[in-house]
């Protein structure tokens, strides 16, 4: 295994797979943050060279967390298929690379590929892909899933509707939910990130969710976005829940600082498929972003991409409806500016694609970084030609509850008519029911929320 390489006269000598992982990666301010990052372009470049020539052996046999000290790198590793891993395996992640880009349409072949690479080999080979590598290769995968709609068709633009509020008050929340689903958002999940965590709290949101999607016959899903182990009692005192939420990190660490192992998200994916009330088989939604495993000093030196990789290759065992990278929210401190948010949202949405998961993006940022709704725009508009599962709506684009900005209601369905993508089958046609859409063109309904008011 080689980890040296000469540029421009200069020997450049890496001591092991995970530091070329580190210093392969795009800019990134995280990395930099960790002292892991390359000094200058030239590191980079010459890290990229090495990198290129490793085969997938290389970087399986070299987890950036040891198999007996994480139960992450071990559900990652056990869950490669060894008889498709046995065929690839002496390629490089060059002929990696130029093998996915080179497929014509390449779904299925890809999907087969995918169940014998690791986690680290699809971070490896995303940082040899340049902007429009991501796009292309992304477009290419259909990756659906089924909790009470099936998500991910080609021609599909799902968006899940965040109707967040600041003290949780059940009548603002339920306002907020009507203008949303006026815009047609909200097919991929009503979901809420709530204020206050208790069970008592969370059990009233999800009530209130499931008496709005019975009460209007909405085919979708719910989901409140509280911790994993009180919506698993909210399951067992009968309350209502389609989908079990919960953040995920790349190593067991990261996941302890979130508040669970392994076991735990077991027990609560066999709960909600036992006693929830979505059809499934796909009832839970995990959520990520480059840069959290940092602020738990859970990375162990290895660098923010790879440890989002790993993130997916997680997430992957229990079969998730959802899964999206909050991809500007963490801070300038892991993403700087815009151009390293736009990189970071299409390497997580093509790492999420070939992982195999159902992938959306929360396309945003903080109000502390530079980078604003202009940029936000601009990575919106390469995920939709990256055909991204699914996108995040919200009043205005404010999150007046996160303190955060991402889309708002009538920017997805701008992406909608730009692409010429339609929400989920059965909720286009509740969509046609209301009034709100007639031949596939919005009506002058569409947006006005008074329609559940009865005027």
């Amino acid at each position: 295994m080689n980890l040296k390489t000469k540029l421009f006269g200069e020997v450049y000598q890496f001591g092991s797979v995970k530091e070329v992982l580190a210093k392969a990666n795009e800019e990134k301010s995280g990395d930099k943050l960790a002292g892991i990052a390359a000094e200058n372009a030239l590191e980079r470049i010459a890290a990229k060279e090495v990198l290129s020539q490793l085969t997938i052996a290389d970087l399986r046999n070299n987890p950036v967390v040891d198999y007996d000290e994480d139960e992450v790198t071990r559900v990652i590793q056990d869950a490669v298929n060894e008889k498709i891993y046995n065929e690839v395996k002496n390629w490089t992640i060059a002929d990696l690379r130029e093998y996915i880009i080179g497929l014509d349409t390449g779904d299925l072949e890809l999907k087969r590929i995918s169940r014998g690479l690791t986690s680290e080999v699809i971070a490896g080979v995303t940082k040899l892909m340049s902007t429009l590598d991501l796009v292309h290769t992304a477009k290419k995968l259909e990756i659906t899933a089924t909790c009470n709609t099936t998500i991910g068709k080609k021609g599909t633009l799902a968006t899940r509707l965040q109707p967040n509020h600041t003290t949780d008050d059940i009548e603002g929340i339920e306002l907020s939910l009507y203008e949303g689903l006026s815009y047609g958002m909200g097919d991929a999940v009503l979901g809420l990130n709530p204020v206050d965590d208790s069970i008592d709290s969370v059990s009233r949101i999800y009530t209130l969710f499931d008496e709005v999607k019975n009460k209007w016959e909405i085919p979708t899903q719910t989901c409140v976005l509280a911790h994993v182990t009180t919506v698993m009692e909210c399951i067992k005192r009968g309350v209502p829940v389609d989908l079990v939420f919960q953040s995920i990190a790349g190593s067991q660490k990261g996941n302890e600082a979130f508040g669970f192992n392994d076991k735990i998200i077991e027990e609560a994916y066999e709960l909600a498929l036992k006693e929830g009330t979505a059809f499934g088989p796909n009832v839970m939604y995990f959520e990520t972003g480059q840069g959290s495993e940092l602020s738990s000093d859970a990375h162990h030196g290895a660098d923010q991409l790879v440890m989002e990789a790993r993130c997916y290759g997680y997430a992957k065992k229990y079969n998730p409806y959802l899964v999206n990278t909050v991809v500007g929210f963490i801070g300038p401190e892991y993403l700087y500016n815009s151009k390293q948010v736009i990189r970071a949202g299409l390497e997580d949405h093509f790492m999420g694609k070939l992982t195999g998961i159902s992938m959306g993006v929360d396309i945003c940022h903080t109000n502390h970084m530079k980078t604003d709704a202009n940029d936000l725009e601009i990575l919106a508009t390469l995920l939709g030609a990256a055909e991204v599962n699914y996108v995040i709506g919200v009043p205005g684009g404010d999150d007046i509850m996160l303190n955060y900005q991402t889309p708002s209601y009538q920017d997805d369905a701008t992406l909608r008519s730009l692409f010429n993508r339609h929400p989920i089958k059965e909720f286009e046609e509740w969509m046609e029911k209301m009034g709100l859409i007639e031949n596939g063109k919005y009506t002058e309904r569409f947006g006005d929320a008074s329609i559940f008011f009865g005027k």
